[in-house]
């Protein structure tokens, strides 16, 4: 029997910078934390729920900055948390380069109204 999630989170990649597997893990890292904390503080109850009911994470992936943006646009719209994740170009990608969003923790209904649509990466 399959386990149901109230809460679930998704964190998005973009596939056109070309990035390293490593350097795409360390950005959805930033892209989960980042929302995550903001839950926490602003939050505290959904975010403790979020984690007691095992912290659902999905990892999805956009073709373009366009898409990304747009998804951040649209939870913003639909005042879901989340977090854009900007590289400091450091390694692989120019500096302020937008390469990841986290959206959620919030209620899985709420993250699906805008990356149900979205392939797994």
């Amino acid at each position: 029997m399959a386990e149901t999630f109230r809460l679930k989170q998704v964190i998005v990649i973009r596939k056109d910078l070309k990035m390293g597997i490593g350097k795409m893990v360390s950005q959805a890292c930033h892209a989960c934390l980042d929302s995550s904390e903001e839950v926490r503080i602003r939050n505290p109850n959904l975010w403790k729920s979020w984690h007691s009911e095992g912290a659902k994470k999905v990892v999805v992936k956009v073709q373009s900055l366009e898409e990304l943006l747009d998804l951040k646009d649209k939870a913003s719209r639909l005042r879901i948390p989340n977090s854009l994740v900007i590289d400091r170009g450091l390694t692989q990608i120019n500096p302020n380069t937008p390469t990841a969003l986290g959206i959620g923790p919030a209620k899985t209904e709420d993250v699906d109204k805008i990356t149900k649509q979205l392939r797994l990466l």
